[in-house]
């Protein structure tokens, strides 16, 4: 658990009541912490810092990982696609604090052919497990220390491939977010074997924000570690947001989203990546050439009462699509395709989603009859 943070501004607070040995209690006002001139201007800076930061009026810039979310998550679909058939059933017997189980079934596509999901959470600490037909497990726990302050540990078991392991611990302040997390981390041995990320996104102004992040490397015994920093810069204006990642593999990826309407949103993102290919020259020696690649991709997404429909197109020719209907509140249909002129092939993939209630109250709450704390909901007619 990370340990709070103080305001620098309070610093002077804090150490003022030390006590200040061999003084009498009437001179204690006028000791060490009062009258050293050093502490005192220290003091007066981080007062003034601290009360310019809180006059600049900024906002929590949210979180690395979620930089581009608007776009890449949003607003496109490449982490929702599948293909073939896909049905998941769930029941949930309890809204606060929650419990839902769920079942998954796939057939002709990437995905297990079974799995179950069980999820148990309340305001403060959220468990998720998952397994699948090949007894494959994935976890996941988060546990909020307070508002500010959120532990996260995410692991997988798989048959045939490595156990992975993440331990993350992000801290939101009000005009900063500090992030830590490791991958498969090795302290046994004598060095630390591992991969290990530490990232920091502050707002400069009210829209603006900046930060960066450090990626250190270190798998195999008797390799030295590899080190890495990205830079990110992130404008959100409301009605749209322009981002920009500096990567430490010589990519850069610039997007842009834009709320066309109040039902349409709409992005575009152009990833540019550099490197060097070796090859050989007309003396058959070994030379290396810079080589560089480019790809944008332009989305959109129409949001309706019951569907959300969302298509995009990339400059390599892959068009894809997906259309989420929701014919009960309860019962919900996905279909998404894609066409790949480059590779010509296409994939299609259908989904159905079922929804049950463990009881007459959640029944009531999923239909938006009833809040969260079991309150009926005024202008809804219960039956």
């Amino acid at each position: 658990m990370a340990a709070p943070q103080m305001n620098m501004g309070d610093l002077g607070k804090s150490l003022a009541p030390i006590p200040n040995l061999g003084v009498a209690p009437e001179d204690k006002k006028d000791g060490f912490w009062s009258s050293n001139p050093i502490f005192t201007f220290v003091n007066n800076v981080t007062s003034s810092i601290s009360q310019h930061r809180k006059s600049l009026d900024l906002i929590n810039p949210g979180t690395m990982e979620n930089i581009n979310k608007e776009v890449a998550r949003d607003v496109f679909l490449n982490q929702l696609q599948f293909t073939g058939l896909r049905a998941d059933i769930s029941k949930t017997f309890s809204m606060n604090p929650i419990f839902q189980i769920s079942h998954g079934l796939s057939i002709g596509g990437q995905l297990p052919a079974y799995s179950f999901t069980a999820m148990v959470g309340n305001e403060n600490t959220f468990f998720q497990g998952t397994v699948d037909n090949e007894f494959s497990l994935t976890g996941r726990i988060n546990h909020s220390w307070d508002k500010h302050v959120v532990s996260k540990l995410t692991f997988q078991l798989a048959h045939g491939q490595q156990p992975m392991c993440q331990i993350e611990h992000d801290y939101q302040a009000t005009d900063f977010s500090l992030n830590f997390k490791t991958l498969n981390p090795n302290f046994l041995d004598e060095s630390y074997k591992g991969v290990m990320v530490g990232s920091i996104l502050q707002s400069i102004t009210p829209k603006l924000s900046l930060g960066l992040e450090s990626v250190y490397s270190s798998l195999q015994q008797g390799v030295p570690g590899d080190a890495a920093l990205s830079f990110v810069g992130r404008y959100n204006a409301g009605n749209w947001i322009a981002s920009a990642q500096l990567q430490a593999q010589g990519a850069l990826v610039a997007s842009f989203w834009r709320k066309v309407a109040n039902n349409v949103e709409a992005g575009v993102e152009t990833t540019v990546q550099a490197g060097v290919q070796p090859t050989l020259n007309e003396l058959m020696q070994p030379v290396y050439q810079t080589v560089v690649e480019a790809n944008t991709t332009v989305g959109a997404k129409y949001e309706f009462r019951q569907s959300v429909y969302r298509g995009q197109v990339d400059s390599k020719g892959l068009v894809s699509f997906m259309l989420e209907h929701r014919v009960l509140p309860t019962v919900g249909l996905l279909f998404n395709a894609s066409i790949d002129q480059a590779k010509n092939s296409a994939n299609i993939g259908c989904g159905l989603s079922l929804e049950f209630a463990g009881s007459e109250e959640v029944m009531m709450m999923q239909n938006g009859m009833m809040d969260a704390n079991g309150n009926p909901i005024e202008g809804v007619q219960m039956a």
